[in-house]
């Protein structure tokens, strides 16, 4: 039960090493779920899983490296059905620039329908990577690099025009896109007032699904017009 921290006995096996970080693991998930994640705590996950966080922190060195494997968790939950979505969204037989519209545009719906992954991506160089281990962001970012050459796959079956570095161009700023744009579509309760109060500096606000759909279209234009050497 929330709330009760029970006697800490060391696991005695990996097998029960294991259970405790994937108990761990789904309990942050779960917390993530119900509020964003500058104000998931150390303290209130070490409460709700049930241990001291000086029994947590054997499992995991920190917070910030809790969040750095649900992000890559979400990440690969989001391509694991990703190419259905792209699959459903691009016509083949459209022109190189349609296709990248089209592309652009499923990218930031799926993206849209996730938000648990966008809040963690936003977080991810300015907080999650700044209290870990080498070991832990080495860790990450293999896993990092991995998850991106699978969506830059996912993209040049669709843009096939693209050879294998500009996909991963893209795909790599798909994803940089997503975390910048996420973060300024959630501005502070002063900055929400101050739109509130002048609706002329509402022209500031951008809404996420537009502005990915629009940033990613536009990097996908260039790299297709410089793959193709012509205007896309």
């Amino acid at each position: 039960m929330y709330g009760m921290v029970t006697p800490f006995q060391r696991a005695r096996s990996e097998e029960q090493r294991t259970v405790r970080r994937q108990a761990i693991l789904d309990t942050a998930a779960a917390m993530l779920g119900e509020m964003p994640v500058a104000r998931l705590s150390l303290n209130e996950l070490s409460r709700r899983v049930g241990l001291a966080k000086s029994n947590v922190l054997r499992y995991f060195e920190s917070r910030e490296a809790v969040l750095l494997v649900l992000l890559d968790r979400a990440t690969r939950e989001w391509l694991a059905e990703l190419d259905g979505a792209l699959a459903s969204a691009v016509d083949p037989r459209a022109s190189a620039r349609e296709r990248g519209d089209q592309v652009a545009a499923a990218l930031a719906a799926s993206l849209a329908e996730r938000p648990v992954l966008c809040d963690l991506a936003s977080a991810q160089a300015a907080v999650l990577e700044r209290n870990v281990s080498t070991e832990v962001a080495a860790e990450h970012k293999r896993s990092g690099i991995a998850t991106a050459r699978e969506l830059a796959g996912l993209l040049r079956a669709r843009l096939p025009e693209l050879d294998d570095a500009d996909a991963l161009r893209l795909a790599a700023g798909t994803l940089l896109i997503a975390g910048a744009v996420w973060t300024h579509t959630h501005p502070s309760a002063a900055v929400l007032a101050v739109y509130e109060a002048d609706p002329a500096l509402a022209v500031m606000r951008v809404d996420f699904r537009t502005g990915v759909t629009e940033f990613v279209s536009v990097l996908a234009s260039g790299l297709l017009a410089r793959a193709t050497g012509c205007s896309a």
